[in-house]
């Protein structure tokens, strides 16, 4: 820890009188590519940075604005979108590359095609994983995008998608430079699209070591304005205490992620503010249900009952959270408040076990979230209360758990039996809960870690897609729910406030309700 703080200390001091904002953050980016990824701390380091998609959220809430598109319309039938670009937005520059040209239509085409046609050149660069897209079944809702001219540009869809315009603002629809592509390509460097990122964000990649360091810096032609901070730079930091221990001394300036055995010190301390909302979040287990014994519904619903989920609420997040029964949050629009949840019983877990044939126990595993997070603050203690009740019922539980960006590589191919896991809300929206975490097509896509396809929950997912009144959406969201709940692919944990702490001199940060953390608009004073 000395050795890091020296190391830090040495560069800020070379970075002289540069207004500089020090982040510490809790892990490292899976990527520098937001199409792959579906994890926040990958999204801070990439798209909420490097980025822009053509339409955005207003910062702190879940209206839409616009970004690279200044306007767009909509036709009656709900098949047709058409954005108007802006113009005169600069690309980034690194040693390797100085764009000469300005965003166009150009790089929207480079950017979706990549992810939707398989025969594209840059479709399998770096893996070709596009978790977000293929969960989302872009690739078959997408029938066209046609090039209008160099600053207006159409999306035809094969149907009606009440989501997919909330859906364009999402981290995955980021623009990448055409430009760039085709100078990698010739130079036979593609894989460095991905980790050697250009954008037209407001803050330009420098510096990254792996679990060590980001460095940024304001992109000076951002065509919102600079940055009011001169550098951006993350100092990845996966314990907790330390990143608060770190934000008490002055080596940074904002932390992710508080711990909630902090969050009272941190109060008293008159040097930080720590802001606190309703977070838009669930966390959760899920069973993988192509693996015996979870493939048996009541195996999955002993496990349920097996769970003190109560006491995880007092032990690991200091009744900063509530117990979840749905797998939205309740502040989302269309909540099931009547759906019944599973009591924590052993004894009704004993029975079930019992029907199966497992009456004399089995033995499972579980991975254990590696990084903190607001719906799981410690996955290993989280792990070992689990594995205390289970042993209860008679399961041996085995804990497991990997560096971040391995542990969700391997999720996504359905690697584990059971694995903790959350999910904060992208775009206000039940359809980016149910849809991307639980449908069918996100199996393949890789975001539905129960890997569960029940096509009665897809029907009514499907529906409500199609129907623009919230009214009627929500009655099929209300079923999908039960069928869930009935089905119990995941156990369902907690949802959790959300927290941040920073240095008082810290102003203009808003707390996103999508988990993210953006720093354009945040000053020192």
């Amino acid at each position: 820890m000395k050795a890091l703080s020296a190391f830090l200390i040495l560069c800020f001091a070379s970075l002289g009188n540069a207004k500089t904002f020090v982040y510490c953050s809790e892990g490292s980016p899976s990527t520098f590519n937001p199409q792959m990824a579906s994890d926040g701390t990958t999204f801070n380091a990439s798209s909420r940075t490097i980025y822009n998609r053509l339409v955005d959220f207003k910062q702190g809430s879940t209206e839409i604005i616009p970004s690279l598109a200044t306007t767009w319309k909509v036709s009656g039938d709900g098949l047709h979108y058409t954005f108007q670009l802006r113009k005169g937005v600069k690309f980034h520059s690194n040693e390797n590359f100085t764009s000469t040209r300005e965003f166009n239509a150009n790089d929207v085409l480079f950017s979706f095609n990549r992810m939707r046609l398989k025969d594209h050149p840059y479709h399998k660069v770096n893996g070709g994983n596009y978790e977000y897209f293929e969960s989302m079944e872009m690739g078959s809702l997408v029938k066209e995008i046609k090039k209008i001219n160099d600053y207006e540009i159409e999306f035809i869809l094969a149907k009606p998608e009440a989501p997919f315009l909330a859906n364009m603002a999402m981290d995955f629809a980021s623009i990448l430079s055409e430009e760039y592509s085709a100078k990698l390509a010739k130079e036979k460097k593609e894989v460095e699209i991905d980790t050697h990122p250009i954008g037209t964000g407001p803050f330009v990649l420098k510096k990254y070591v792996k679990d060590n360091i980001i460095r940024y810096e304001a992109h000076p032609e951002y065509f919102e304005g600079k940055a009011s901070i001169d550098k951006l730079v993350f100092t990845i930091t996966q314990d907790p205490s330390v990143r608060f221990q770190k934000l008490k001394t002055g080596e940074c300036n904002f932390v992710a992620y508080p711990a909630p055995t902090d969050l009272e010190k941190m109060r008293a301390d008159k040097n930080i503010t720590v802001l606190e909302e309703a977070g838009l979040n669930v966390g959760y287990i899920a069973m993988n249900v192509q693996k015996a014994p979870l493939n048996n519904p009541l195996v999955r619903q002993a496990i349920h009952h097996a769970l003190n989920r109560s006491s995880y609420i007092a032990a690991i997040y200091l009744n900063n959270a509530e117990v979840a029964k749905n797998p939205i949050p309740p502040t989302m629009w269309s909540y099931n408040d009547t759906v019944k949840d599973y009591e924590y019983s052993p004894q009704k877990a004993k029975e079930l076990l019992k029907k199966t044939g497992f009456e004399k126990g089995l033995e499972l595993e579980l991975w254990t979230l590696p990084v903190s997070r607001p719906y799981n603050p410690n996955g290993k203690k989280m792990g070992e209360l689990i594995q205390a009740d289970l042993k209860e019922v008679g399961i041996n539980l085995k804990l497991i758990s990997f560096d971040w960006p391995t542990y969700l590589s391997k999720a996504r191919t359905g690697e584990h039996q059971m694995i903790q896991m959350g999910w904060t809300g992208d775009n206000g929206d039940p359809d980016n809960f149910l849809s991307v975490l639980l449908g069918c097509g996100s199996i393949e896509g890789g975001s539905n870690y129960a890997r569960w396809c029940d096509k009665e929950f897809v029907s009514h997912i499907d529906q409500a897609k199609r129907i623009t009144v919230q009214s009627q959406r929500a009655i099929h969201y209300l079923k999908a729910q039960e069928i869930f709940k009935k089905s119990a692919p995941w156990v369902t944990l907690a949802h959790a406030k959300v927290y941040r702490a920073m240095s008082k001199n810290v102003v203009g940060y808003k707390i996103s309700p999508f988990g993210a953390d953006t720093f354009y608009g945040v000053d020192l004073k």
